[in-house]
């Protein structure tokens, strides 16, 4: 029997040569010796003390000696980090999409999705391509709340990139996102408006959302029913949507003004904001001053509002006092002028030419 001992040139720095010997300690069944080719040192061998013809044991030793250990791989050169994640995210892509994952399965692989799309384009964009979003989208329908939360904050995350913002809309997101900001969970339902605000940054999609069946009154139903985190999503949503002009004219049909009245007079400046462009409108004009208590709204925002609410109060009551002289003289009466004296110094620019408009309507007013 003729037995070969293979040793890989480029893991000894020692160049070996083979040699038919007659290894001293190999016992064989015949009671003989039988030939077997092994690896030798060369005359130029840095172990000089090793004779030609090496023993069993003394070869093991010698193999050993130039073995890496286990605990320390011999390190890959072609290793990419960023391949590594590649695959990974592959990986949890296969398992969200495949028919036969569980619940278990599916909440970690949005999980992990979610986490790893929130800073990285590159995942971002590894979702999109690999057609994952409709799946995602069917999982905003769950009943399982959790699975919806994680969804819709996946949801989010890819809405991040503009050319998704456009692209989750011709998928039909919005449909699905009202659904949930309708009968979910308040988390959700947070995270449903602020999904609406996001794709709300490129134009065109205001204009859809705006149209779309029940999406304003969806985020004005908010605003009355609603606690906490998801009114000022909410409040948010519509500020993004109403923007664009045609938008304002639905949320006032919509029953927005009074809602935004109340909130914005116990504190929640956003609605202050989404009231500021409501009354670029006449109809949203209308409807401030049939609400009682309009001005004090305003001018309670001016005496201890931040500057944005400031600034957003300023241009309110100057636009109402411009097509209202009765709301000029309550104003004046209130001090308003004077208030508005005190800001023609303010540090911010737009608070003082804010304020210095007003002054001078009510100055030429009233």
């Amino acid at each position: 029997m003729i037995s070969s001992v293979q040793f890989h040139y480029k893991s000894c720095p020692t160049r070996l040569f083979s040699l038919r010997v007659i290894p001293l300690t190999a016992p064989q069944f015949n009671g003989g010796s039988t030939p077997a080719t092994v690896l030798v040192q060369s005359p130029n061998c840095p172990l000089p003390e090793y004779p030609r013809l090496i023993p069993n044991y003394a070869l093991r030793s010698l193999i050993s000696s130039f073995t890496i250990p286990k605990s320390q791989p011999d390190p890959d050169p072609y290793w990419n980090p960023n391949l590594s994640k590649k695959y990974q995210t592959q990986f949890l892509i296969s398992a969200l999409v495949s028919p036969s994952s569980n619940l278990e399965s599916s909440l970690h692989s949005l999980s992990q999705l979610t986490r790893l799309t929130k800073l990285d384009p590159g995942i971002r964009r590894q979702i999109t391509e690999s057609g994952a979003v409709s799946a995602v989208l069917d999982y905003v329908d769950s009943t399982e709340s959790e699975i919806q939360e994680k969804a819709l904050a996946l949801l989010l995350n890819l809405s991040l990139d503009d050319d998704n913002k456009v692209g989750l809309v011709a998928e039909g997101v919005i449909g699905r996102v009202i659904k949930v900001i309708r009968a979910g969970t308040p988390s959700s339902r947070a995270i449903g408006c602020t999904m609406l605000t996001s794709l709300a940054v490129v134009e065109v999609n205001k204009a859809t959302i705006g149209a779309y069946p029940n999406a304003v009154k969806t985020l004005i139903l908010v605003l009355y029913n609603g606690k906490g985190r998801e009114v000022r999503e909410a409040a948010t949503a519509l500020y993004a949507i109403c923007s664009f002009v045609d938008n304002r004219k639905r949320a006032v049909e919509c029953g927005a003004v009074p809602i935004l009245m109340r909130i914005g007079g116990m504190g929640l400046e956003r609605a202050v904001e989404v009231l500021s462009l409501l009354v670029k409108c006449k109809e949203g004009r209308e409807e401030m001053r049939k609400v009682n208590g309009c001005l004090e709204v305003f001018v309670k925002v001016i005496r201890n509002g931040s500057e944005r609410g400031v600034q957003c109060a300023l241009l309110t009551l100057n636009c109402l006092c411009c097509f209202a002289e009765e709301m000029c003289v309550e104003a004046k009466k209130d001090g308003v002028l004077e208030i508005c004296v005190g800001f023609l110094d303010d540090e911010n620019e737009r608070v003082r030419r804010n304020a210095a408009t007003l002054v001078q309507t009510l100055s030429c007013r009233g």
